[in-house]
């Protein structure tokens, strides 16, 4: 990663996450069924849908507000994917991008500032804290793991490393606690043990984010 983030390449980035979620979508499913309705790669599919079709339609190169491009984005996702999973991602997405309305590229303080923005939006919309068995438990102490890291005077190859091990690690922690959120809530004890969807999805995205598998 560079020290400072062009449009270009969260482009790139967008386009390799599309292609992850399309890749994770029936481990998606089958994670889903044992906590929830089974749908959640079936969202994921629609979120990277809905993702490509909005690159084609808005190329990077024609942006000069990253933060406005972004805003859209969430708003595209929110309409091809209307379910819990997709209004997070798109208030995550629109969160983000009013976080950095106005420019044109990021460097380490907005990248920190847009994923606690993300974590805030996603928190508040799915009325879900840390602890719940949701995405919040890899989105938020990856978004803490960040701007730590970079409060540090680390560079952005390093935050990011420090970003993905700390969404494993929720992810890996979550997987032992109870669901208290949905379906899952209903389900209780027998959700202990079973990996939670949003946090292996996060997870990936994160990986496809920082280019690796």
């Amino acid at each position: 990663m560079t020290d400072v983030i062009r449009v270009q390449e969260v482009e790139a980035a967008v386009q390799r996450i599309a292609a992850r979620l399309v890749a994770e979508r029936n481990q998606l499913n089958e994670l889903d069924a044992a906590l929830g309705d089974g749908d959640t790669g079936v969202t994921a599919g629609k979120i990277a849908v809905a993702l490509e079709t909005y690159l084609k339609e808005n190329p990077a190169i024609s942006q000069t507000d990253l933060g406005k491009w972004l805003a859209q984005m969430g708003m595209a996702v929110n309409r091809a994917a209307p379910s819990t999973l997709g209004t997070l991602t798109a208030t995550a997405l629109m969160r983000m991008g009013k976080a950095v309305l106005g420019r044109c590229d990021l460097d380490a303080p907005a990248l920190a500032l847009l994923l606690q923005a993300a974590d805030g939006g996603v928190q508040e919309r799915g009325k879900a804290r840390l602890g719940d068995k949701t995405i919040v438990d890899a989105l938020h102490p990856a978004a803490e793991a960040f701007a730590g890291a970079i409060g540090r005077g680390a560079g952005l190859q390093e935050a990011g490393q420090a970003m993905l091990q700390a969404a494993r690690q929720g992810r890996d922690l979550a997987t032992s606690q109870q669901g208290k959120i949905g379906r899952a809530g209903w389900l209780g004890e027998r959700t202990a043990g079973n990996p939670d969807p949003g946090t292996v999805m996060l997870v990936a995205v994160l990986e496809a984010i920082l280019n690796m598998e």
